[in-house]
């Protein structure tokens, strides 16, 4: 590179070190304040709905309780029973006798008036009839939600719906609209029904219109779209607020980049492509640590890691590589690389050994995008190994936005692969995930494993983990103090340098043939 090129870089370079972290840090701040203001949309949207869905499912239980009513209709006791029932079930307005689509009494009158509801082809996935009307008893021209059987029906007012208090700072509307139909049913403030006939046919989406921000959804289960809606001005005002937290961090972040690139420019040589290059030309290698039990001390399985070898010999950190193909997008490549290794390397000896498995790590990358079930389903049927002889190691972060990995999750685990957690307690929320997610096995991760004198969190790490029946593999166990008080624990897998270091393939299945052939350690 010429001298001109190399100072056109740097200038490039540290250009970039200053404009990018202060655009980032206003980024930022729009995205936060943003992502407040949606929330605070989309919860005060759950809970509305959630009401709506109590509303419905208390209209449904006094239904069922009056229809067990065996006297005679419109007597004493039958109106004695529908005032009971209206009085004792908050949401319901009223209680109604039909004759065909008559009402002949309720809980409001001994006997009704001469009022006939018409016929109705809307009906709940459980069979109850439903009206939006305003015939009543009392002659009043107010709206009301209508469930009946096939002699009872009661009367839900739709402010019912929407009887919920929103918890943002800032004003915000909701209206229900029934999909199917496209008649409003209830409405925390006026609504121009333009806006959902327009949008509704696009699907739940975020949008704004007018100074405001509006946010639709479908529940089909219910019949029921939704829009929550809220002005902007509070979302500009938290922006600014956002604004005084992470300009100032982007300033600082500006000058420390600048500096750190001054000094570091002249030895980088575009990470992204030496990657990339690595991956195309299959220069990545891949070694295996041997999963033993700690009770046998016999191998059970291995944990393939990769491994990046520089010209000088050296091998760069997984610590530096993966992160990097990570931000770079490299990540899936660099996962389907290690893949097809793996079953290049230990396709024979798996086969050879169906007691036995290998696990191999995934990004959080990995489970958006929909070619790792594909391809770890090609290499099975290529070497004639079952799904079970797989575990999937994931780490805590890969939970974090299970609504896009959720598919990807629910596919692997079909399928029959076995789900891990790796290096368990260091993340998010672990209890959270352990009782959502259906895994395997937790890994223990080695700073507890260290730490085992003190006992103070591993023995809980381990009886959470037996009470939810999972196993454990303990990471990093180094002494034979280590191994003898996890298996006393019942901690029943370990691996770590006491039993082997991370071999490569040859080596490995050496070790791995020795130890099948060696007596068992207890």
């Amino acid at each position: 590179m010429t001298s001109k090129k190399m100072v056109a870089l740097v200038v490039a370079v540290l250009t970039l070190s200053v404009l990018l972290p202060v655009t980032l840090s206003v980024w930022v701040a729009h995205y936060q304040a943003k992502k407040e203001f949606t929330r605070d949309l989309s919860n005060y949207g759950e809970r509305v709905i959630l009401r709506a869905q109590q509303v419905v499912s208390q209209a449904k239980s006094t239904l069922k309780e009056i229809d067990t009513f065996q006297g005679t209709p419109c007597g004493p006791l039958h109106l004695q029973t529908m005032r009971r029932a209206a009085y004792t079930h908050r949401d319901v307005q009223e209680v109604l006798w039909l004759n065909g689509l008559r009402p002949e009494c309720s809980s409001l009158e001994s006997h009704s008036r001469n009022v006939e509801f018409p016929p109705t082809d809307r009906r709940t996935d459980d069979g109850y009839r439903v009206w939006l009307t305003d015939i009543n008893d009392l002659g009043i021209h107010h709206y009301m939600v209508a469930l009946a059987s096939t002699h009872h029906m009661v009367m839900v007012d739709p402010g019912s719906f929407i009887d919920v208090v929103p918890f943002a700072p800032w004003t915000i509307n909701t209206v229900l609209i029934g999909s199917r139909t496209g008649s409003l049913i209830s409405n925390s403030a006026p609504f121009d029904m333009r806006i959902w006939q327009q949008e509704h046919p696009l699907g739940d989406h975020t949008f704004a219109r007018n100074g405001m921000i509006y946010n639709l959804r479908d529940y089909p289960d219910i019949g029921i779209s939704q829009i929550i809606w809220a002005p902007t001005d509070p979302l500009t005002s938290k922006w600014h607020q956002q604004m005084l937290i992470w300009l100032p961090i982007g300033v600082l972040i500006s000058l420390l980049g600048a500096g750190l690139i001054l000094q570091m420019v002249r030895n980088l040589q575009s990470p992204y492509h030496r990657m990339l290059d690595a991956i195309n030309s299959r220069a990545l290698d891949v070694y295996y640590q041997p999963i033993v039990s700690l009770r046998s001390g016999k191998i059970v399985g291995a944990e393939a890691l990769a491994r990046w070898r520089q010209p000088d010999g050296t091998f760069l950190s997984p610590d530096i590589f993966v992160p990097l193909a990570e931000q770079s997008g490299l990540i899936t490549r660099l996962t389907g690389l290690i893949v097809e290794k793996v079953f290049e390397d230990l396709g024979p000896w798996l086969k050879l050994h169906p007691d036995k498995h290998v696990s191999i790590n995934l990004d959080p990358q990995d489970l958006i995008s929909a070619k790792l079930p594909l391809q770890l389903s090609q290499q099975l049927n290529k070497w004639g190994i079952p799904p079970s002889q797989v575990a999937l190691e994931l780490t805590e972060r890969s939970f974090i936005d299970l609504k896009n990995s959720a598919s990807t999750l629910s596919q692997l685990r079909q399928a029959g692969y076995a789900l891990y957690i790796d290096d368990f307690g260091t993340g998010y929320s672990s209890l959270s995930y352990l009782q959502n997610l259906d895994v395997d096995i937790i890994k223990i991760d080695k700073s507890f494993v260290d730490t085992l004198e003190f006992k103070n969190v591993t023995p809980h790490i381990i009886e959470m983990a037996k009470s939810l029946q999972l196993a454990m593999v303990a990471e990093g166990v180094e002494t034979e103090v280590q191994r003898r008080w996890l298996s006393e624990h019942g901690v029943q897998f370990g691996q770590g340098w006491l039993f082997s270091k991370a071999l490569p393939k040859a080596e490995f299945m050496a070790w791995a043939e020795d130890n099948l052939h060696q007596p068992d350690a207890t």
